[in-house]
């Protein structure tokens, strides 16, 4: 996420991190790479503009000039500048109101509208404990609606029926009154898109927020089209009291032109980020974290939060007890520590939230972790019970077979066994002796559950 974008304001800021005193030369030369690359982030030159005045104007004062270490001051200067062009705070959902809440979904064709409607319900279903039911408006695009019922029926939420043929605004009304009959907390309302802005749908959109006054109006947009995004998003704020803005496809986003402009351009904030095609792949919106993740400083409250949230705690707590009783870590154990690893989002998803993580994540590219660990459990998955548990058992014969099985080669299952046996020998201590002599083993060692090649 905002690899290209990281990527060159690190490289300048590293430049300066060692100084013991800036130049006035040198602040005006990162200042020039600040511009261009936020230039080439397409970010909206009116923010790059603010955003590099705001940051020359503070390197340039006391605060860095009477600084122990001006690098390490001016590098806070520009995570605190891009906290507040980001938006400064984050923003939840306001749900602050009798039920049922409605929040009213718009934005252009293809920006993710129909997915992120899932997304949200899923997430207020499982952090906010809300019952929710979906309706599609869309009336134009039927693959819209089966998209939806099939959404709802993944993340365990009610869909209300609609069809082609129907009036949008009879459907909403209906819609809003099933939740109110049903004691229902939240309704959420998939409008329809357009592949461009147009008078029809602007009308129609406007139509249904005065019917169903929701509270939260949030414009949808694929971050991936950068400033374009946040031009889209003003020109629906002009006609709709927004309330918010989520960002899509960010997983895909090397630049992060949309989430540096959004904010600044529309005034409104942007409250959810999507991360990913899996339905929990939707994050609240974190300016100061966003900020720190983008130089190269990690999210680990995030990734505390999201372990949190998508580690099964019960599988956990049966891992531990089994290591306290002496009966060992067998390859079902380590089969599942790494679909646990897969069900956070990859190694992508956990590395970008660790400090110096993005550089992990390009020495990690040629490696193809995600690639390295489906194998790994389609290797295991053909084994037989026994070896799982018994992996002394696995000989010659026995390998060619599970090699078979899972499609790979031999030497594919000597590398997971030999792989098992370090992670294996790291439990050994860990049930011996707890995190701090596990942490020791790790050393500088990749997670458990990679395979080196």
């Amino acid at each position: 996420m905002f690899e290209n974008l990281s990527s060159r304001l690190t490289r300048t800021l590293d430049a300066l991190r060692g100084q013991g005193r800036l130049t006035e030369d040198q602040v005006n030369t990162a200042a020039r790479e600040l511009r261009m690359a936020l230039l080439e982030a397409d970010v909206a030159l009116p923010v790059v503009r603010d955003f590099v005045d705001h940051v020359k104007a503070r390197a340039l004062g006391a605060e860095v000039a009477q600084s122990m270490t001006p690098g390490q001051a001016l590098l806070r200067i520009v995570q605190q500048e891009l906290t507040q062009t980001l938006g400064g705070t984050a923003e939840p959902l306001n749900l602050r109101v009798q039920p049922p809440a409605v929040v009213l979904m718009c934005g252009l064709q293809g920006s993710g509208k129909t997915t992120t409607t899932a997304k949200l319900a899923l997430r207020l279903r499982e952090t906010e404990r809300k019952k929710v039911l979906v309706v599609s408006c869309d009336v134009y695009r039927p693959a819209a609606i089966e998209q939806l019922r099939i959404g709802a029926q993944a993340v365990a939420v009610e869909w209300f029926p609609s069809q082609a043929g129907q009036e949008p605004l009879a459907i909403a009304r209906a819609a809003l009154e099933h939740a109110r009959k049903q004691y229902l907390d939240v309704l959420i309302v998939d409008t329809a898109g357009r592949t461009a802005i147009d008078e029809a749908m602007m009308r129609e959109i406007a139509a249904l927020h005065a019917e169903l006054k929701p509270i939260e109006t949030l414009f949808v947009v694929d971050s991936m089209t950068g400033q374009d995004a946040a031009k889209t998003a003003k020109a629906f704020a002009d006609t709709l009291p927004l309330t918010g803005v989520v960002l899509t496809k960010a997983d895909g986003d090397a630049r992060g032109g949309a989430a540096l402009s959004v904010r600044q351009v529309t005034g409104k904030p942007v409250k959810f980020i999507g991360v990913g095609e899996k339905p929990a792949a939707l994050e609240v919106f974190h300016p100061d974290r966003i900020a720190a993740r983008i130089l190269g400083q990690g999210d680990v409250l995030g990734l505390i939060e999201e372990t949190a949230r998508k580690v099964d705690a019960d599988a956990a707590a049966k891992l531990a007890n089994k290591l306290k009783s002496k009966k060992g870590f067998d390859l079902a154990d380590f089969r599942d520590q790494m679909q646990q690893m897969m069900n956070m989002g990859g190694m992508d998803s956990l590395l970008e939230k660790l400090p110096g993580g993005a550089k992990l994540q390009a020495q990690l590219q040629k490696a193809q972790p995600e690639r390295e660990i489906k194998r790994a459990v389609a290797i295991v998955n053909s084994m037989t019970a026994q070896e799982r548990r018994f992996p002394d058992l696995i000989k010659a014969s026995r390998k060619r077979r599970i090699a078979a099985g899972a499609g790979l080669e031999v030497q594919d299952v000597n590398r997971l066994l030999r792989q098992f046996e370090q992670t294996r020998d790291m439990m050994k201590k860990f049930a011996g002796g707890g995190m701090a002599k596990l942490m020791r083993s790790l050393g500088g060692k990749l997670p458990p559950g990679m395979l080196g090649r």
